[in-house]
């Protein structure tokens, strides 16, 4: 007998301000699935304090203690956690840790297109909007005319598979309109072509600053690092475990840390038999993970293990590269992040740029996002010209900070 669909994934809320809320996932393993679910527990905006995962190539046991915001919808994230689960009825089939499962189907694409007057923290408003109906952007335009209207133009999936229908679309529209209210001058769903949203793979012209560690694996930590404290120390170990290989990590915290990692061992195809994640004080994380690879063996080529710490450290200094550059008389803020191999992005990045520029009553001009092969990795590139025509004028460093400290979680 299988397990009921209820207890695969069980949460048990915090009873008490400062205790964390415990999430337990118990089901069939599948490739990449500790990457999957910190996925979806960053894109509700929970930060996860301490995790313990165990398998054994057929069923998996994690344990998350995570914090989260007053308004985390519980029983809608533990929804989504349990559709990323494999059905317990497949726990008897499942070959090892394989990868050669059929992909899963693409989601439609649609462009919602829509015309208002501008205002400062607009783009944010309608991206928190499209955040909470799980609406995920995939390619934004966003420019703004002379007479003071903005065209917007959103590329978007639906999580909930709906859009197609009237009634979403309507929701959609209703909610938009409940924040923009009058400004709001049409408004206009439709479905379009995949390959709107797909990587260009013509060159991209982005300034060095952006792309310089980019086709790295290794980085030199004092140019990169946000202060001489950020230290990432990762060791190898095949001492001690007769089948498997210990990776020992001590770093900075910062938002999605356990994500980075797991999506790291996802792409390159490791297997974690056993883990834990200890946040030990308010910057330091201490990670013990127990691995394979694909075949069932540890990681003894000293070269494979080097090119794995190397981007392990590179990920860990570094999820998000970040630049702020002059376009003439303009500044254009910049931001990028790898793209797992699976073709999914880094949640809430461009939610957490038009917060930080909300925040600092900074006004965006045009915004677009796309995707760019660079080297041999696809990139999310976040590109927001900023608006500087009223006359005010905040330092760019203390843009530049306030927008990596958003996107790092870093107070």
């Amino acid at each position: 007998m299988g397990i009921l669909y209820d207890d695969v994934v069980i949460i048990k809320q915090a009873e008490k301000e400062g205790e964390p809320t415990v999430i337990t996932v118990n089901c069939p393993d599948k490739t990449g699935l500790g990457c999957d679910l910190c996925r979806i527990i960053l894109f509700f905006g929970l930060s996860i304090y301490r995790g313990d995962v165990s398998t054994d190539g057929k069923w998996c046991y994690l344990v998350f203690w995570v914090f989260g915001k007053q308004n985390t919808r519980w029983s809608l994230l533990k929804k989504r956690l349990s559709e990323c689960c494999p059905s317990c009825s497949s726990a008897s089939g499942i070959s090892y840790y394989t990868t050669d499962l059929e992909p899963p189907k693409p989601p439609e694409v649609f462009l919602l297109k829509f015309c208002c007057h501008d205002r400062r923290g607009l783009l944010h408003d309608v991206t928190s909007v499209l955040c909470e109906l799980e609406l995920t952007i995939k390619k934004v335009k966003v420019s703004t005319t002379p007479d003071g209207r903005v065209m917007d133009l959103f590329f978007i999936t639906d999580t909930r598979e709906l859009l197609h229908t009237k009634k979403r679309k309507d929701d959609t529209h209703d909610s938009l309109r409940a924040v923009l209210g009058d400004s709001l001058i049409s408004c206009d769903i439709e479905k379009v072509g995949l390959e709107v949203t797909a990587c260009s793979q013509f060159p991209t012209v982005l300034p060095p600053a952006l792309t310089e560690d980019m086709k790295l694996e290794m980085i030199d930590s004092q140019k990169i690092g946000p202060a001489p404290s950020h230290n990432v120390t990762i060791t190898m170990d095949n001492s001690l475990s007769p089948a498997h290989t210990l990776v020992q990590i001590v770093c900075q915290d910062h938002k999605g840390l356990l994500y980075d990692i797991m999506r790291t061992l996802k792409d390159y195809n490791i297997q974690i038999s056993y883990g834990r994640f200890t946040t030990k004080t308010k910057t330091e994380c201490e990670v013990d993970l127990f691995i394979m690879q694909a075949d069932g063996k540890k990681i003894v080529d000293p070269s494979k293990q080097g090119a794995l710490c190397s981007r392990l450290r590179m990920e860990l200094y570094h999820p998000l590269r970040l630049a702020l550059v002059s376009r003439g008389p303009d500044t254009e803020l910049l931001v990028a992040n790898p793209v797992e191999l699976s073709g999914k992005g880094r949640p809430l990045v461009f939610y957490d740029i038009t917060l930080a520029l909300k925040l600092l009553d900074t006004g965006i001009f045009t915004a677009e996002i796309a995707r760019h092969m660079i080297g041999d990795r696809e990139w999310e590139v976040y590109r927001v010209l900023l608006d500087e025509g009223d006359g005010s004028s905040i330092p760019r460093n203390m843009i530049e900070e306030a927008v990596r400290k958003m996107l790092m979680g870093w107070e």
